[in-house]
């Protein structure tokens, strides 16, 4: 029986309230909450943008969405059908405000529209706007915290695009707010597959005591896509496969794979212990990356545009879609373990997975045996689209002659548990509320992410080398083949 209780009494003011994120995202999971009765009775919704709307037409528009949504497969929230009475509970505490982001007059007309109560100030915007909103809310006072109240921001990514641009973000932020006010927000740990991830390794005797250097030889985290960059060229352009998902995204996959255990399941052991990985790791050097851009070809049979001829992009762009690191660990636990991240767009398979290869067994008694297991030894995490974990390793084929085969075994979260339509973000706004920021990043967190990257994104950016190009449908370029090979070691396939 769940016992979860209902957050506190609180405002949601949603700045983009008119824009996609809010619609694909965060309205589906206001309504899931909802559904799963964890708002308090006194909850407000406030969407505030720029785009002329009355309270009713955005009310209309977001129920039509919601309502699209049970006829989209592909959709992230792909309900079977809208529960009226649960849509109308929401339905009723949405407020519209037409707003500009940087006009002061509008935070003193949204000062008169709150109560003394919890407020949460949900930045769903583009990036360029969270600095003026964070310093408007601040000279406004709509930060401070009178009589017990909460106040929290919380911020999207992209959290800057280097190392100085997200410290100055930082700087604006910690002049308007308290570290404890602010949410960075990542909706890849939103996912149940991620947040499973630390109580697989520290609950099972079976995992944790393996996990060491003495156990593994190497670890590949993969993000990759099949979806090119659809309508969003000029976003893509100014930021890169690197940028959108290494220091976000697959980081926190690397974090929560590799770190000590914590003193506590409480927030700040949890962060405590991430962010002495994110410092653990080498500043990567050029020479332990590899890009790629994608070219014109077929995907599942379809035709599909180069990168460099897609809407709002350079005919020269330099932008990588495709970007691979060796990360190199620096600590007891992973001296001498290379971890590999990858991502890329138009790639042979959506998938993201973390795989876990062991070392072969020390006694290799069944080494002249014959034998066709090219996988064995790996422990394959699943976080998309195939949710669980499985297990490849050997073992004899029936019959009068000795011969090892590679097998398969392991378990999906559909087949233990039963999990309603979600897209990650009701388990973050239910902390933003109850003020966990277990799966939030810190300050030293995201600066630790981006140092780590730095001198590739140097290198990159002053490199006047070809772009090497890949296939649509293929596993990426041959550079990132290169990079393991030099290793002795190959990317897993995708497929």
């Amino acid at each position: 029986m769940d016992t979860t209780r209902p957050g506190p009494p609180c405002t949601i003011v949603i700045f983009g309230a008119a824009g996609d994120l809010t619609k694909r995202l965060l309205m589906p999971a206001i309504y899931n909450l909802a559904s799963g009765k964890l708002f308090d009775d006194g909850l407000r919704v406030i969407g505030l943008d720029h785009n002329q709307r009355t309270t009713e037409t955005w009310r209309t528009e977001l129920n039509d969405a919601l309502q699209s949504f049970t006829q989209d497969a592909g959709a992230e929230f792909h309900p079977d059908r809208i529960d009226q009475p649960t849509w109308d509970w929401v339905a009723q505490r949405l407020e519209y405000q037409v707003f500009d982001f940087e006009n002061a007059a509008g935070y003193a007309q949204l000062e008169q529209r709150l109560s003394a109560g919890n407020v949460i100030f949900y930045l769903a915007v583009a990036a360029r706007f969270f600095g003026t909103i964070a310093e408007q809310l601040g000279s406004a006072g709509l930060l401070e915290e009178p009589g017990g109240a909460f106040r929290r921001i919380v911020v999207e990514k992209p959290f800057g695009l280097d190392l100085p641009s997200a410290r100055a973000l930082n700087a604006v932020l910690l002049e308007a707010a308290s570290e404890q006010q602010i949410y960075r927000i990542d909706h890849f740990l939103g996912k149940e597959p991620v947040q499973g991830i630390m109580p697989l390794r520290f609950s099972n005797g079976l995992f944790e005591p393996m996990w060491t250097r003495e156990f593994i030889d190497s670890v590949q985290i993969t993000a990759a896509e099949t979806l090119g960059i659809e309508e969003r060229g000029s976003f893509y352009e100014k930021t890169g496969a690197l940028r959108d998902m290494i220091p976000n995204h697959l980081f926190s996959l690397l974090t929560m794979s590799a770190m000590e255990p914590p003193a506590s399941f409480g927030a700040e052991d949890v962060r405590n212990e991430k962010v002495k990985l994110l410092e653990a790791i080498r500043p990567i050097a050029p020479e332990d990356a590899a890009r790629g851009q994608y070219s014109a070809g077929a995907l599942d049979g379809k035709p599909v545009r180069a990168y460099r001829a897609e809407d709002n992009v350079a005919a020269d762009s330099r932008t990588e879609t495709y970007a691979a690191l060796h990360v190199r660990i620096e600590n007891r636990r992973w001296s001498g373990v290379p971890f590999y991240v990858r991502t890329g767009k138009r790639l042979a398979r959506h998938l993201t997975t973390i795989s876990v290869r062991f070392r072969p067994a020390v006694q290799r008694m069944f080494r002249d045996a014959p034998a066709s297991v090219p996988t064995a030894n790996v422990l394959t995490l699943g976080i998309a689209p195939d949710q669980g974990f499985s297990a490849a390793f050997s073992a004899k084929e029936p019959g009068p002659v000795l011969r090892l085969a590679g097998v398969h075994a392991g378990f999906a979260y559909k087949d233990f548990f039963e999990e309603p339509p979600a897209v990650g973000y009701e388990t973050l706004l239910y902390h933003v509320m109850t003020g966990n920021t277990l799966l939030f990043q810190r300050e030293d967190m995201v600066d630790a992410s981006w140092s780590a990257v730095q001198p590739v994104l140097d290198a990159w950016a002053a490199a006047r080398d070809p772009l090497p190009q890949y296939e649509p449908g293929s596993d990426g370029p041959a550079t990132a083949a290169a990079l393991l090979g030099r290793d002795g070691r190959s990317w897993l396939p995708l497929r």
